[in-house]
């Protein structure tokens, strides 16, 4: 299996490091693994792309704690890239990992070539309920409810409820917690990056307004509306995904 040591502890990462083609690096939202982009890894992979996705700490494969802050994931990320060797490359993430991608660029915008932000925003406010009830030890049954359009699979359904009763609440309130902190709403302006967007137009975590609001902010911005999915996309309609990635690569 893919592991890079980070400061004595186990980062796992699905793709191949030595493959050809402009890299892009995947990061998952709350909660989340590298599965989430398993249609990306597969389906890109030899078409100029060399698509890696990681665990974020203490998901996963991956060792350590989860952060309650994006600047912390960020930085985690730099780490990661450093000793990936990724000297240039694509930050794509969804959720909260399109946050950990927009702090990215503001931070060290010399090594960022783009951007592919999925289902996120500049701001990503979390109701306090639902934090007080996770930090309870508890995720509500009825979150699954809400990550997938209305004609998603069954069995993707499935799958998604079983990864959550899997994924420790703490997880989740840790990310959350991050996510609720998090607002880059007015220095998007100095993201000068290509970024491409996409959201599902069935979204309802992350709405289609909050990438509208990042196309509209950003200089360099090109949003996808996935008809007909949620706040997976990525899972829901890989194809429709990769189409738009591809294009996207295309131009950089």
């Amino acid at each position: 299996m893919p592991y890079i040591n980070i400061e004595g502890q186990k980062a796992y990462y699905a793709g191949d490091l030595e493959a050809a083609g402009i890299p892009i690096l995947f990061c998952h939202g709350s909660g989340g693994r590298h599965q989430h982009w398993a249609y990306q890894i597969k389906g890109l992979r030899g078409k100029g792309i060399n698509p890696l996705a990681v665990d974020l700490p203490g998901h996963s494969k991956s060792e350590g704690l989860p952060f309650n802050h994006i600047g912390s994931y960020r930085d985690w990320l730099k780490r990661f890239a450093r000793a990936a060797g990724l000297k240039k490359f694509v930050v794509a993430g969804h959720s909260m990992g399109g946050a950990v991608a927009l702090a990215y660029s503001l931070e060290f915008p010399d090594e960022v070539a783009g951007l592919i932000l999925v289902g996120s925003g500049g701001r990503l406010r979390v109701l306090p309920a639902l934090l007080d009830t996770l930090k309870d030890g508890t995720v509500p049954p009825s979150f699954a409810d809400y990550l997938y359009g209305p004609d998603t699979a069954d069995a993707l359904v499935k799958n998604g409820k079983k990864e959550i009763a899997d994924t420790a609440a703490s997880i989740y309130y840790a990310d959350l917690t991050a996510c609720d902190k998090f607002d880059v709403m007015d220095d998007l302006s100095r993201i000068d990056k290509p970024v491409l967007i996409i959201c599902g137009s069935e979204d309802r975590l992350t709405p289609v307004k909050y990438s509208t609001y990042l196309q509209q902010a950003l200089p360099k911005a090109k949003l996808e509306i996935i008809d007909g999915a949620g706040h997976m996309v990525m899972l829901e309609k890989p194809d429709e995904v990769n189409s738009a990635i591809t294009t996207y690569v295309n131009t950089l």
